[in-house]
């Protein structure tokens, strides 16, 4: 098929990178004309493995190709995908501006039938909107609108893609029905469901699950907080709940909050769409309070280790991303964290396989990024971790007690056993544990 997609963002690339990859021509469209510009020499403007392979193959064999030009890419398109941001706005409803200014740019320019599809994630309805605004120039025959969520999770979106646990595909037209069933059939050759649905019921797929999943992080956060005062092990209690069958492992890993461009906004647009439909979503209302204090928590812990005053000490941080093998830094507990560091007076050494970039532009020279993780050390009084890289999971920590002033961890991802820390002799702090080794004679303690 001939493709369009428009938006070059996390989705909008792996989308239109990966329907390349099964044989279909792909234009992505952005109005960022250095982002296209970098793309058309070869350049992932992001980080995602798996990704510039892909890339690389599907523009050199000419199967995917970039412009800014909405009209270009769209004449010959049989599926547009509008896979577009939609940012929170200050009461946490989802911004939709970008699509239904696409939407209405598209009313001007369709002049055969197309499969308009809401690849972004949007509120409940929105696939009427889209609707609306496409009526305004176009006619209805031109066109049907899709709801098609993503479910993609950034450092393995690329699989995610091509072996989808299930597609859902939200729409009530037979014809549109046929196009995307064609569209998406090589993807779950292995049996996986294509789902097919009305738009709103599509819409609130997307946030249900990411909800649930956000709801799911918390209660073992909530669970964790309450293990540290009673002196039980959540490393100990996640196993026991884990193994359970009508649980199941996943997501139960406590830690300082969740961030990324998914969760914390989907979250908020549900709890907002609850509210404008008169519905007292509670449980939501508890889950974005909690993460925003549990986003902060370790550090204040740290600070007050401290007496409170960090004024004259250095801490260092290991991951600044939301989470490891991406460069996303929104939302990121770690920024919620220097934001603290910074205010009680510290210094910060930090360093991340990826995000460093992203953050600099954000932080300037208030922060020291180093070349290693072992650099970050130098002259630290104390070590911090918010991002499980693999890279940090076996140091050397011979290496770490002679660089380090004072030997103390606290650990936002609980990457250590308790024993071999303290036996390494370290005063180790987690999320859900007892601390571990002895606790130093520290300055302005």
């Amino acid at each position: 098929m001939n493709i369009a997609v428009v938006g070059t963002g996390y989705v909008g690339l792996v989308t239109g990178t990966c329907f390349a990859e099964t044989g279909n021509q792909v234009i992505c469209v952005d109005i960022d004309e250095k982002k296209v510009n970098r793309m058309r020499q070869g350049e992932v403007p992001i980080y995602e493995p798996g990704l510039d392979v892909l890339f690389d193959r599907n523009t050199r064999q000419g199967r995917l190709q970039f412009t800014t030009n909405l009209e270009e890419a769209i004449a010959n398109a049989e599926v547009i995908f509008l896979a577009l941001p939609t940012p929170p706005g200050e009461d946490g409803s989802a911004d939709l501006s970008y699509i239904l200014g696409v939407a209405k740019d598209l009313s001007l320019i369709i002049k055969d039938y197309k499969v308009i599809v809401d690849k972004s994630t949007v509120p409940v309805g929105t696939s009427e909107k889209v609707h609306a605004a496409l009526v305004e120039n176009a006619d209805e025959a031109l066109f049907d609108v899709v709801s098609n969520p993503e479910f993609l999770r950034e450092g393995v979106a690329v699989d995610d893609f091509l072996r989808p646990d299930r597609v859902v595909i939200g729409t009530n037209s037979e014809r549109a029905i046929k196009v995307m069933r064609q569209l998406y059939e090589p993807f779950v050759r292995q049996g996986n469901p294509i789902l097919f649905m009305d738009e709103r019921s599509a819409e609130m797929t997307k946030y249900a699950a990411n909800s649930y999943l956000a709801t799911r992080i918390t209660f073992m956060n909530e669970i964790a907080n309450l293990c540290e005062r009673t002196g039980a092990d959540v490393d100990k209690v996640r196993k026991g709940m884990g193994s359970d069958s009508r649980i199941g492992k996943r997501f139960l890993f406590p830690g300082i909050g969740f961030g990324g461009s998914c969760f914390p906004k989907d979250v908020q647009a549900l709890a907002k769409t609850a509210i404008e439909y008169e519905y007292d979503f509670q449980i939501l209302n508890s889950v974005l309070n909690v993460n925003d204090k549990q986003r902060i928590r370790l550090a204040n812990r740290l600070i007050n280790m401290f007496g409170g005053d960090l004024s004259g000490i250095t801490i260092s941080m290991w991951g600044l991303a939301f989470k490891p093998n991406t460069d996303d830094i929104r939302e990121a507990p770690a920024l919620y964290m220097i934001d603290e560091l910074l205010k009680a007076g510290a210094k910060i050494r930090a360093f991340d396989p990826e995000a460093m970039e992203n953050v600099a532009e954000i932080y300037g020279d208030k922060i020291t990024f180093c070349k290693d993780q072992y650099e970050t050390l130098i002259e630290s009084h104390a070590l911090l971790i918010s991002t499980e890289w693999s890279v940090f999971r076996t140091p050397s920590f011979a290496v770490m007690k002679n660089l380090l002033i004072y030997n103390v961890i606290f650990d936002g991802r609980n990457l250590y056993d308790l024993d071999i820390m303290a036996d390494n002799g370290f005063y180790y702090e987690s999320i859900g544990r007892m601390p571990a080794g002895e606790k130093p004679v520290l300055q302005n303690a």
